[in-house]
């Protein structure tokens, strides 16, 4: 990783720390637009998180792939709900054109436009607030310059969803891939959740005491950890192999990783830390949902297993 990108990190990693704690992140999620807008401010103006995979003659910040990945994997660390997401792929979308909206990409660049990509119109990822949304089916991408959106049911709360129907649509060009990008995206921030979370987990079977001595020091705790972070360290790898090289193949390997060891920090976190996890004010119970929740979008772990096989056999 270059310094610049360790740079953008631990910048990202400190706005976290400072403006979103457990506490922040519940009122963010319960505000009216679903995310910390002083938060975003501050990510667009001071990392230009929203302009990263931009090029400078756009406007932009002129980055790659992964620096967009490595601010998303900070921001699931903390499970900060912002637009980031969808914008990026909007964003992506636009640019994959011969012709790029340079008016509207200097908007999402600034974070005053916030954007979405639509694969499943019933959860779209933004949708309750975008007003840039497009539409990828895999062949072709559309603009749909008038929309209507309803809030969808989700039991993410940090990750609020909508279902979006179009109105008035305008071609704009081929379909990139989109979908594996998104993928991508989401396997990073799947991965910063799971490590995250099990970190969360290590701390707590530390503090807590049982028979005059830390759980954390049963051997049979240390193995079950251990396997998890095996588990996470073996995804990041591959999620990292995927953003270096996004490939439909690479991307469906990230997704299934990521997925898999997300879904399983998650649920030996609830099980290490007995009943409360699934208390209102344990914050396991939020990556929990959003372990489920991530794991479901843009197509279940078995489609991605179906993809898979289909290229091998």
């Amino acid at each position: 990783m270059s310094e610049e990108r360790d740079l953008l990190r631990d910048t990202v990693a400190a706005l976290v720390e400072k403006h979103a704690s457990p506490e922040a992140v519940r009122t963010a999620a319960a505000s009216e637009r679903g995310y910390d807008e002083a938060l975003w401010k501050m990510l667009c103006e001071q990392v230009g998180a929203a302009a990263l995979v931009i090029p400078e003659d756009l406007g932009g910040a002129g980055g790659e792939l992964a620096d967009a990945a490595v601010v998303l994997e900070e921001l699931g660390k903390a499970l900060v709900p912002t637009p980031l997401l969808g914008t990026t792929l909007a964003e992506l979308a636009l640019l994959s054109v011969s012709e790029p909206d340079s008016e509207t990409l200097e908007a999402l660049a600034e974070g005053t436009s916030i954007g979405t990509v639509v694969f499943d119109p019933g959860y779209v990822v933004n949708g309750n607030i975008a007003d840039v949304v497009i539409a990828a089916d895999g062949e072709n991408l559309t603009r749909w310059t008038s929309f209507t959106a309803n809030p969808a049911v989700s039991m993410d709360i940090t990750r609020p969803l909508a279902a979006v129907g179009a109105t008035e649509t305008s071609p704009l060009g081929a379909d990139p891939g989109l979908a594996d990008l998104a993928a991508v995206l989401m396997a990073a921030e799947q991965v910063g959740a799971a490590s995250k979370c099990l970190d969360l987990t290590v701390q707590y079977t530390k503090d807590r005491v049982q028979f005059g001595r830390p759980i954390g020091s049963f051997q049979a705790l240390k193995h079950r950890m251990a396997d998890l972070y095996v588990a996470v360290q073996s995804a990041k790898a591959v999620v990292d192999d995927a953003v270096a090289d996004p490939t439909p193949t690479s991307a469906g390997l990230a997704r299934l990783a990521a997925s898999e060891a997300f879904s399983k920090v998650a649920a030996e976190a609830v099980q290490m830390h007995g009943g409360i996890a699934i208390t209102w004010e344990s914050a396991i119970q939020l990556y929990f949902k959003r372990a489920h929740n991530s794991a479901q979008l843009l197509g279940p772990p078995r489609e991605q297993l179906r993809r898979l096989e289909a290229e091998v056999f």
